[in-house]
């Protein structure tokens, strides 16, 4: 296997940049206009996208630890992005940017963390009900959905919602089925 190839599948990895990608795309966010952007049927902003990518990383962390544990999760009960709260439409500051990395470098840490204990083949594994933790793990890096639907907001940047249709953002958050966010 080449080196891409071990790099594409290597869960920490999926996770960390997935993380980046949704930084990266964050540091834009203080240019937002206040306006929500819809795609796939559902608004998003740039805390929103940042509460989703952070209920998703706890959502799947929870049931990852219970899993391997062997309990089973408690089910999820986010709202996910079928709303968009009061605080999704405040302004995106450099204190909610400072905040956010904070946040999701901590909770992608954890994850890689977390990956990198376990054996090929205890990823490979479903410890309970549900997804393999490499699956899981895959699952997650689709989350820079959220960060991809409000999109790049420099003046020169590409479109919002450029490359985002029909992604993560629908459903519930368990990964016992594959529509599950």
């Amino acid at each position: 296997m080449n080196d891409s190839a071990t790099r594409v599948t290597d869960p920490a990895t999926q996770v960390t940049e997935m993380v980046g990608h949704v930084l990266g795309l964050a540091a834009t966010w203080t240019l937002w206009d206040g306006v929500p952007r819809p795609i796939d049927g559902r608004v998003y902003t740039p805390h929103k996208a940042i509460r989703r990518v952070a209920d998703h990383l706890v959502d799947h962390l929870a049931e990852v630890e219970a899993r391997l544990a062997g309990r089973v999760p408690y089910p999820d009960h986010w709202h996910a992005s079928a709303i968009t709260t009061a605080a999704d439409l405040a302004p995106f500051t450099e204190q909610d940017l400072d905040e956010a990395r904070s946040r999701l470098t901590r909770l992608a840490q954890i994850w890689a963390v977390r990956l990198d204990a376990l054996s090929p083949g205890e990823l490979d594994r479903s410890p309970g009900e549900g997804w393999s933790i490499r699956a899981i793990a895959e699952h997650l890096a689709g989350s820079v959905y959220y960060a991809d639907a409000v999109g790049d907001l420099r003046p020169d940047g590409p479109a919002s919602g450029a490359g985002v249709a029909g992604g993560p953002g629908k459903g519930g958050g368990s990964s016992s089925s594959p529509a599950g966010v």
